[in-house]
């Protein structure tokens, strides 16, 4: 079962998915995105490592950019002929030993889209649709990546359009794992150029926020009351419009309270991880966001 979302100019949109819903034995439910995991970055692979095989939490649900770029599956046999363990190996292997003591879910981001079934499937990791509703209790919660939502910056929208389609991703898999390297740090700095631009530009200015009014449809169609997403690096809880409704049973008009939870990059404190516990039982205030020591 799946709802349609409304239809947004120039950005293609995706039905969401029923998605997931909470065990009984999930006590505690983290979320997480933006890790930008890379090999240039040990600390922060430390960092990431640590937090996945101490936390207390029953399932993680990883909101996209776990990965900094992923050019492909087998990317994961890249150095193991030189007798070396290569990092997405290094990687595989975490989220193995980590997969057997909590529920691990992944979503695409749009640093790390073409991770595929057979990774998640060694990992013993499930992939999630984004975006996807998240049921625990009797409370909604809509996950998303959120960079479908940035919809004024209309050069990544079409960009994103564009890499979505199978036809490019078959394109880009078919080509040589080097080859796809390089492509996809060449993506990387044309990106970063574009940013430091923008910044630079007093009349082109960069912006990464999401549409909030967008985010209200995509609520409505999924009849949930909180959004979390990652993508924007501006972690915060915000509280938006209510949402008008009828107490079952009753003919009283009742107001619930809608958030969205932004959650933060890691590059930014990865001492300190940027984490979103839920803990049972759930009610109408507002989540704890957990800055976890590393």
């Amino acid at each position: 079962m799946s709802a349609q979302l409304p239809p947004v100019s120039g950005v293609q949109t995706a039905a969401i998915s029923a998605g997931v819903c909470a065990f009984n034995a999930w006590q505690t439910v983290d979320f997480i995105a933006d890790v930008h995991l890379q090999a240039g970055q040990p600390a922060l692979f430390m960092a990431w490592q640590h937090y996945l095989l101490h936390t207390p939490a029953d399932a993680v649900f990883i909101l996209g950019d776990l990965f900094d770029a992923w050019v492909g599956d087998d990317a994961v046999s890249d150095g193991q002929t030189a007798g070396g363990v290569g990092f997405e190996a290094q990687c595989l292997h975490v989220l193995q030993a980590a997969s057997q003591r909590a529920q691990i879910c992944l979503m695409h981001g749009n640093r790390d889209f073409l991770v595929g079934q057979a990774f998640a499937q060694a990992c013993g990791i499930t992939l999630i649709d984004d975006p996807c509703v998240l049921t625990m209790e009797d409370q909604r919660f809509l996950l998303t990546h959120g960079d479908a939502l940035c919809l004024a910056d209309t050069r990544y929208q079409q960009f994103r359009e564009q890499v979505r389609t199978q036809a490019w991703r078959d394109d880009f898999l078919a080509r040589p794992l080097a080859v796809r390297r390089q492509m996809a740090a060449d993506m990387r700095a044309q990106s970063k150029a574009h940013r430091a631009m923008c910044a630079h530009n007093a009349g082109d200015v960069f912006d990464a926020d999401v549409d909030h009014a967008v985010v209200q449809q995509w609520l409505d169609a999924a009849r949930a009351n909180t959004l979390i997403h990652g993508h924007t690096h501006l972690p915060a809880d915000h509280q938006m419009e209510t949402q008008a409704g009828t107490q079952a049973g009753t003919q009283a008009n009742t107001q619930t309270p809608r958030y969205r939870r932004v959650l933060g990059d890691w590059r930014d404190s990865a001492t300190h991880p940027p984490v979103l516990r839920l803990c049972r039982p759930l009610d109408a205030t507002m989540p704890r966001v957990c800055r976890l020591p590393s």
